[in-house]
């Protein structure tokens, strides 16, 4: 699987000397930085960033982007734990236990949980990628609209369980999300409603929509605290109780190799990614739990799973773009553009006539995942200062900087009203009990959905069920989810039975 010479030949252009190396630690602070920074998109710090390779070579740029790259994944983690602000769609998940856990005053070990997970979810998604690129370049080809209708939909699952008091408010809230996004223009160019306000032609844009519902709806919440931990003596940033966290992630093994075998594959899907990855760890995770009721509350197994996943669908979405020269995503779009800047096309024959560069990127990319690994460390005890902030100071500063990472993302004072409406929004759920996660769920994969379901209707003649029968993979993925959703939950259900006659004989 591996070709031994050009691998050889990797080694000698990455460690021959220094220069390829130099700017990938400027890159992994650029990528913490922009990633823990409400609506400083990952995309955004490439792009930004991307006249500066112009005077590189090909190999020192794209360590450098996609060191930003790996950095932006793990910084959208560290708010998303600390202040239930996902830094990116690709955190989602990561709030919804790590977040508990740093209002117990666990957010030393949420943290250190984080990073472990991210470091070992990338360390696995780039070796995958270097023992299974040909491979994956075929089974990507044959990914079409109806397998990623499935993996959304399987995604859309998660949002029947983000309420373990009542279903009922967790699938109304999931539904209320999937309405929003079908505000504005559909897929095929119908104009459905944009309710009056012009803004909303092109839909509701998600990322600020993202923070004002979780962020700045939940900063609502804590006026009238003094502190994100109640308890003084919690408020402490501990090395030690950092590495304790870092060490527990090996306690779940199942769910970091189940989440970094997710992340890798899922990412692998063009237009899926990381958001709908860290989704889909998170759900399997908690569906094979054996106590699933702690999900939500601060389970660290909630917080390995979403990070493992998030970070291993970077070796994934990178499949796209050096096999078949398609980019994945926004990221990945950037890393292509580099690409051009430099006159070589991704696909099948930069792979065959390029391998020694394909090999360099793919090791220079586990070496930027160790080197995380080192700076996240370092980088924790001044991030982490945050529980030790007074929410009278902490709360305007956030709320200013969500409504203005709303109007960078947008460039018009949609993204800040934005912020404001799902701000109240998140407000009222929380005070009546609806999980705010389950709305963003529909929104985020809503419009993905339809747009997916459009193409297959078109494709399969409007037969979608006698198309699946054509097409095994979809047909796969398909049994598969259903043996998730409802053969796990039967085992379950067996097995308490069992033991209830156990006890009672």
């Amino acid at each position: 699987m591996i070709d031994q010479l050009a691998l050889s030949q990797a080694l000698d252009l990455l460690f021959s000397g220094i220069t390829p190396w130099l700017w990938v630690i400027p890159g992994l602070l650029i990528g913490l930085v922009f990633g823990s920074i409400p609506g400083l998109q990952i995309s955004m710090a490439m792009a930004v960033f991307l006249p500066i390779t112009f005077s590189m070579d090909f190999l020192q740029a794209m360590l450098f982007l996609t060191a930003i790259f790996t950095g932006g994944a793990y910084g959208g983690g560290v708010t998303a734990i600390l202040m239930n602000i996902p830094g990116s769609s690709s955190s989602i998940a990561t709030a919804f236990d790590g977040y508990p856990m740093a209002r117990q005053g666990k957010h030393n070990e949420a943290l250190g949980l984080g990073l472990a997970a991210s470091v070992v979810g990338a360390f696995v998604g780039y070796v995958l990628l270097m023992l299974l690129i040909q491979p994956l370049a075929a089974f990507v080809l044959k990914i079409g609209p109806l397998e990623m209708v499935v993996v959304v939909l399987w995604g859309l699952t998660l949002i029947a369980t983000l309420n373990d008091t009542s279903m009922a408010k967790g699938l109304l809230a999931g539904t209320f999300g999937l309405m929003l996004s079908q505000l504005g223009m559909s897929t095929t160019g119908v104009m459905r409603t944009d309710v009056g306000m012009p803004y909303l032609i092109d839909g509701l844009p998600v990322v600020p929509a993202m923070i004002g519902i979780f962020a700045a709806s939940e900063l609502l919440r804590l006026r009238g605290e003094t502190y994100l931990v109640r308890d003084e003596a919690q408020r402490d940033i501990s090395f030690g109780r950092i590495l304790k966290g870092a060490g527990e992630t090996f306690r779940y093994p199942g769910v970091l190799i189940r989440g970094s075998l997710l992340g890798a594959i899922i990412g692998a899907i063009p237009g899926v990614g990381s958001s709908v990855a860290n989704l889909v760890s998170y759900g399997e995770a908690k569906r094979t739990s054996k106590t699933p009721e702690r999900f939500g509350k601060g389970a660290p197994e909630g917080v390995v799973a979403a990070e493992s996943a998030n970070s291993s669908s970077e070796g994934g979405s990178m499949t796209a773009l050096l096999a078949l020269g398609i980019p994945g995503g926004a990221a990945t779009a950037v890393l292509l553009a580099a690409f051009s800047f430099h006159n070589i096309i991704g696909g099948p024959s930069f792979i065959r006539n390029q391998t020694d560069i394909v090999y360099s990127i793919i090791l220079g990319n586990l070496g930027q995942v160790l080197l995380l690994a080192v700076l996240g460390l370092l980088s924790l005890r001044l991030l982490g200062l945050v529980v030790r902030v007074p929410l009278s100071y902490l709360v305007p500063s956030v709320l200013a900087m969500c409504a203005w990472g709303g109007y960078g993302i947008t460039g018009t004072i949609a993204g800040p009203l934005t912020v404001a409406g799902f701000a109240a929004l998140g407000w009222l759920m929380r005070r009546n009990d609806y999980p705010v996660a389950a709305t963003v769920i529909g929104l985020l994969l809503g419009r993905m959905m339809e747009g997916e379901l459009v193409r297959t209707m078109q494709i399969s003649g409007g037969n979608p069920m006698r198309y699946m029968l054509e097409r095994p993979i979809a047909l796969t993925l398909f049994v598969i989810m259903l043996l998730v959703l409802v053969g796990v939950p039967l085992l379950k259900a067996f097995g308490r039975r069992g033991d209830r006659s156990n006890t009672a004989a």
